[in-house]
């Protein structure tokens, strides 16, 4: 890959930017794409956007950035958009910076920004090189998650239908299930969580996953699924409870939602009815210390997703001496710290802890 560093003014970046949603960011008087299928989503926050406004307010120098120049003449950016779409926000009038809105400057404060230089390397060189180059110059700063380096490696028509599904700070996805699943869309864990739950979330099953569909004309297949497992959780939950968000809903689903589970076990027990009275009864005892494990357990009944309150030192202690160091099994001293204590009745029977 070849490389060269070049100079370009704010006022020449801005020049008919045009922030088209779906249809993409442009500016350089519209022969730059400043968001490419590779890119991730603009993520900065507005403390982030006023450290970019700050450092180009006070002439200070931001950090290089990366075009590649396309077969066709144009650019796309390969490092620098969050930075870039900043400037192009403020200057546009999308946002203020010290209280004041880029209209609300003298003019010789615009030309200052206007005349601004970025520090801009050219860059030219295959597709493969292009995206190796991407993910090494990600290394810092704003670090990629595993996802939006999936999308860069897998760009095609499905990972563009997938991200209007999964992937925008309104979208559909997160409308739908924002109440049960965690995860920033923006930052595509929704997508790497929804495409987790169907294929496996393993990175090779899910880089298995979107090397298949990468060339399919839609997402609706992912979706569809998606869809299922949150009307599911709503069907059998109807009571919502803050812990209900962020538990693995999907994994559960390839499990328990048909009435058979995999080893052929009935399971007409999970009806909404019988869940709510199990799930009621859970949230009220004391001795249950991870309310959220309480969702596992109703499926499987393996106590070690409630975390069940277990006893202090103290009062082993307390109970050492009381009975003077004799277990009462087999009527034999020990040292404490040879012993154990343990639930007069099991909490699976009833017991509590005592």
């Amino acid at each position: 890959m070849t490389i060269n560093l070049h100079s370009i003014t704010v006022r020449d970046l801005v020049q008919n930017y045009k922030d088209d949603n779906e249809g993409g960011v442009t500016g350089y008087d519209g022969r730059l794409d400043i968001r490419p299928p590779y890119q991730r989503e603009f993520c900065y926050n507005d403390s982030q956007q006023q450290a970019v406004m700050d450092t180009v307010c006070k002439g200070f120098p931001l950090n290089t950035m990366y075009w590649v120049v396309r077969e066709d003449g144009r650019f796309e950016v390969l490092d620098g958009q969050q930075r870039t779409i900043s400037i192009c926000r403020y200057v546009n009038g999308d946002f203020s910076h010290n209280l004041r809105y880029f209209s609300n400057l003298q003019d010789d404060e615009k030309e200052a920004i206007l005349n601004y230089e970025l520090q801009v390397y050219f860059c030219e060189g295959t597709a493969s090189e292009k995206l190796e180059w991407f993910k090494t110059i990600n290394i810092a700063g704003e670090r990629l998650t595993a996802q939006e380096i999936r999308n860069a490696v897998y760009a095609g028509s499905w990972t563009a239908e997938a991200k209007k599904i999964f992937s925008k700070s309104n979208c559909a996805a997160k409308l739908l299930s924002d109440k049960y699943v965690s995860g920033s869309p923006i930052r595509q864990e929704l997508l790497e969580k929804a495409i987790g739950w169907f294929a496996g979330s393993d990175d090779a099953l899910i880089c298995n996953y979107m090397g298949t569909h990468q060339n399919d004309r839609d997402a609706t297949e992912l979706w569809l699924y998606f869809q299922s497992v949150i009307h599911w959780v709503v069907a059998l939950f109807p009571k919502y409870r803050k812990e209900m968000k962020g538990i693995e809903w999907g994994t559960l689903y390839n499990s328990y939602h048909d009435t058979q589970n995999g080893l052929g076990k009935d399971r007409k027990d999970l009806n909404p009815v019988n869940l709510e009275e199990k799930v009621a009864a859970l949230m009220a005892d004391e001795d249950v210390t991870k309310k959220s494990g309480i969702y596992y357990y109703v499926f499987d009944g393996k106590e070690k997703h409630l975390s069940i309150r277990s006893f202090l030192d103290r009062d082993k202690r307390t109970v050492y001496e009381q009975q003077g160091g004799i277990c009462p099994i087999c009527k034999n001293h020990f040292e404490f710290s040879e012993m154990a204590g343990d639930h007069i009745v099991p909490w699976s029977k009833g017991g509590k802890s005592v």
